[in-house]
């Protein structure tokens, strides 16, 4: 009831920063456990962005293509894979945090609640100091990261650290957008704030997990500080123009380089602190869920997927996680159907599919990318091929696929189904000689589209969001997983990020980027690059190693909700968006016919993408506001 009545109240004024009604916030505040209620509400809306359809990161990246012509979505909002179609209007604005519409959240309002929290913090008289000094902190991050999520999406954002009198004017609401610098500097303020007195780790997982910790905060704050210090806002000469209607500049037009030191500080403080407090890469060692008989080739493979799908409770790579009440979910829209019970109950619709350049990125088996291997037929990649003894736990043997799926990294089959490929799991467990593989040519295979309601348009399915102990057969039983947002690979790929810009030396780069390769089977990146790569000497420029941290980060996090933030700020993503998106022919049933690439999507990207528009009606309302560039 506390929810219900916090939340229906003066929801569409301006940005929603007039409290809630005096009563009941008194009501809210009487005593501790009704102030615990509110601390909750307060993550509410974090809690919602747990999913993936909704998230930008997800659905604007290239990663995954949702059909637009289906019969039945069948509970998939498509307006965030729209997107990428073109369809962002100021008048219609898909993924609206701003507003709250559209698949998006209403971030002001969280906003609004995370200051009512702070503000009468000092009513229950029940609360510890202890209890009071960590609810602030965790508020304080809160706010800091409802923020950061505003931040990245639309760069400047009005700064609204308390909230309004009742008894404000009109004009009082209309508050104006501070400088991006400004925004960075505040989020990190919070943030700062609230180290302190947030705790190391959660010691009651049954009841506090999910809640926020010093090493999250800290890993967020190294995220925000490398943001800032991107392309996409440090020194962008597509932003120089944006202004306050009173002449204040909202981005620096001088790019600074000091900004990658203060990113550099930060995440090499939260490295630290993660691994101080346990913190360290999943291993097969650490994961107890895997058969110790499987083969040496699958146990990569399932290492890899594990380091995602493990419970967080037991996995030490996890650094942070959201923790709603049933788990990531959905895992059946990312899932082909492998049985022939599965394929007469129709039960997982598994139409999220990746397209062909998602599988065209991922390394050789040598570690490098697949244009670049001298030993790799980049050219033929597309030609037939046979599956053989020697790849029969990636490649089903005897099946005939492209060359394309033969001879790639670990990450590659972990992350990926395809046609032919091997699918540890679904029931089958042992030593993997009996596993489970993809049909998927045509109506008559198993994952192949039997209508239009339940069609995989690539012939990609992103296998990296399945436990691989879900079954899909006669019914369907999930084993639950909590999606990471923050995993210590991914930090160690920021900080060489970080360092590679800074222009330290490559070798002290290479340390943070190569423990993430070791980990996926693949040898560093000097020996890989010297002894395979068409480009042996990359790695020894700062251009070119930057090239190699994108791609390894691009790999390592793909389909984590990672790729189009990354993408983003690198400005990188208008290139990413230059080529059609491609599958195969999937209605096709002989090999020669199915491997044709078809275009799926035309992708519509330009320079004013890179932000999103604020929707013109707020405008109308919010005379002090100001669009973002070219909407």
């Amino acid at each position: 009831m506390i929810v219900i009545a916090v939340t229906s109240v003066s929801c569409k004024k301006y940005l929603d920063v007039t409290p809630d009604n005096v009563g009941t916030i008194d009501y809210a505040f009487r005593n501790r456990n009704e102030a615990e209620n509110y601390l909750f509400t307060c993550y509410n809306t974090l809690q919602n962005f747990a999913g993936t359809q909704n998230d930008p990161g997800f659905t604007t990246s290239g990663e995954v293509i949702f059909p637009n012509n289906l019969t039945d979505n069948q509970g998939v909002d498509p307006t965030g894979f729209n997107i990428i179609r073109g369809t962002q209007t100021t008048q219609n604005v898909g993924l609206n945090y701003w507003d709250g519409e559209n698949g998006g959240q209403k971030i002001f309002v969280a906003l609004r609640r995370c200051n009512t929290m702070l503000e009468n913090i000092d009513k229950p008289i029940d609360l510890t100091v202890g209890e009071k000094a960590r609810w602030i902190a965790e508020v304080k991050f809160l706010k800091a990261y409802y923020n950061y999520f505003l931040y990245r999406m639309y760069g400047p954002i009005p700064i609204m650290d308390k909230n309004l009198p009742v008894t404000s004017q009109p004009e009082d609401l209309k508050v104006k957008r501070a400088p991006a610098d400004s925004v960075v500097n505040y989020i990190v303020r919070l943030i700062d704030e609230a180290v302190p007195d947030l705790p190391p780790f959660i010691q009651n997982q049954t009841q506090e997990l999910g809640r926020i910790t010093r090493t999250i905060a800290l890993s967020v704050k190294a995220e925000v500080l490398a943001t800032a210090a991107s392309p996409l806002f440090n020194g962008n000469p597509d932003f120089v123009g944006l202004k306050n209607k009173d002449g204040e500049a909202l981005f620096s037009p001088t790019y600074d380089a000091t900004k990658w030191d203060r990113a550099a500080i930060a995440c090499n403080e939260a490295i630290q602190n993660a691994e101080a407090n346990g913190y360290r890469l999943h291993t097969l060692l650490t994961s107890a869920s895997i058969p110790q008989n499987l083969t040496d080739s699958l146990k990569k493979v399932l290492n890899l997927q594990t380091t995602v799908t493990d419970k967080w409770e037991t996995n030490p790579e996890i650094i942070w996680a959201l923790n709603p009440t049933f788990g990531f979910g959905n895992q059946e829209y990312f899932m082909p159907r492998l049985t022939s019970d599965a394929a007469k109950n129709l039960i997982a619709q598994g139409t999220l599919a990746a397209p062909i350049s998602q599988q065209e990125l991922y390394y050789t088996e040598n570690g490098v990318p697949i244009n670049e291997d001298k030993n790799w037929d980049y050219n033929g990649r597309y030609n037939l091929q046979t599956g053989d003894d020697a790849n029969r736990f990636y490649i089903h043997n005897g099946y005939q696929t492209v060359k394309a799926h033969f001879h790639r990294e670990a990450r590659f089959y972990a992350d990926l189904a395809f046609d032919g490929g091997v699918w540890y799991g679904n029931g089958i467990l042992g030593n993997g000689e009996n596993a489970l593989w993809v049909s998927a040519r045509s109506s008559s295979s198993f994952a192949g589209p039997k209508d239009n309601i339940r069609i995989n348009v690539t012939g990609y399915w992103p296998k990296k969001l399945v436990n691989y102990l879900t079954v899909y057969d006669k019914t369907m039983t999930w084993e639950d997983f909590r999606l990471p947002r923050i995993r210590l690979a991914g930090m160690y790929l920021l900080y060489a990020e970080i360092l590679n810009e800074q222009g330290r030396p490559y070798a002290e780069v290479l340390s943070y980027v190569d423990r993430v390769r070791a980990r996926a089977g693949l040898t560093g990146v000097e020996e890989a690059w010297t002894n395979f790569s068409r480009t042996p000497t990359k790695f020894t420029t700062k251009d070119g190693l930057r090239q190699i941290i994108h791609q390894e980060r691009r790999i390592e996090l793909c389909f984590e909700k990672q790729a189009g933030w990354d993408l983003r700020r690198w400005k990188e993503l208008q290139t990413a968006m230059s080529r059609p998106l491609q599958g195969w022919n999937v209605a096709e049933e002989s090999p020669i016919n199915y491997y044709r690439p078809r275009t799926i999507v035309t992708p519509v990207f330009n320079t004013r993408n890179y932000l999103w528009p604020i929707k013109a009606d707020a405008l109308i309302v919010n005379t002090n506001l100001v669009q973002n560039p070219n909407w």
